[in-house]
């Protein structure tokens, strides 16, 4: 069986899919795209077959209009745009349908990577938390930061 890119239709399968890849030190190719977009269309067969050729990386799709918060959160504002993510932090980008730049973005980053085991349960509870500071003001008012 020939691999493909996996649409992602939800956060959660995002998120699951971006923790496993950092858990297993897999670099993720993000393919942004639209469906009435044109050169979307042109380069997902290109894309599928990287995937196909590259399978120690991970593969994803993210449809704009159907993911909003996830382009938003990537700051997507061009049809396609692809992004290299190591460890859950974007190391390349790519506007546009370039097929060569493309197959060069996905050869850089395809190595592999360190495995990042996931977090024991109490520091997963920290991490949700957040990274609060609390501390007094004039010993009567207590202030929490989150940063």
């Amino acid at each position: 069986m020939t691999a493909t890119a996996t649409e992602i239709l939800d956060v959660a399968s995002w998120n699951t899919s971006l923790r496993t890849a950092t858990a297993t030190g897999k670099t993720v190719i993000v393919d942004f795209h639209a469906t009435w977009c044109g050169p979307c269309k042109q380069i997902a067969p290109h894309y599928n077959n990287l995937a196909a050729q590259f399978k120690q990386v991970v593969f994803l799709r993210v449809d704009v209009d159907n993911l909003k918060q996830i382009a938003a959160k990537y700051q997507i504002t061009a049809m396609p745009t692809f992004l290299a993510i190591q460890s859950g932090k974007v190391v390349d980008t790519i506007k546009g349908a370039d097929p060569r730049a493309l197959s060069a973005m996905v050869a850089r980053h395809a190595g592999p990577r360190i495995p990042v085991p996931p977090l024991d349960k109490e520091a997963e509870h920290k991490r949700l938390e957040g990274n609060v500071r609390s501390f007094s003001l004039s010993g009567k008012v207590r202030c929490y930061i989150k940063y």
